[in-house]
């Protein structure tokens, strides 16, 4: 089981976003956020968006930092991955 971030790269309001996903359980990925101070307000379906100046902090409280094919093919192979089809749902 892993905690996994990618790289800061989305934009929006103002600033660039990273997402924050786990490999294996959603408990596991709630856990991981509430310990570190992200408010579940930043839980889109399947992943946290996590602004840019928190990435660092993130990665040092032990997520694992991956690019975002990695983050995605791994989302998809955990069967956690919500996709554009459902979110519309």
């Amino acid at each position: 089981m892993a905690i996994l971030i990618d790289d800061p790269q989305w934009p929006a309001h103002g600033r660039l976003w990273a997402h924050l996903v786990s490999d294996s359980d959603l408990d596991e990925l709630h856990a991981f956020a509430a310990a570190a101070g992200i408010p579940r307000r930043a839980f889109d379906l399947d992943h946290y968006d996590v602004p840019d100046e928190r990435h660092a902090d993130l990665v040092a409280a032990g997520a694992e930092h991956v690019g975002g094919k990695e983050l995605v093919r791994r989302l998809r192979s955990s069967g956690l991955r919500v996709t554009a089809r459902d979110r519309r749902s």
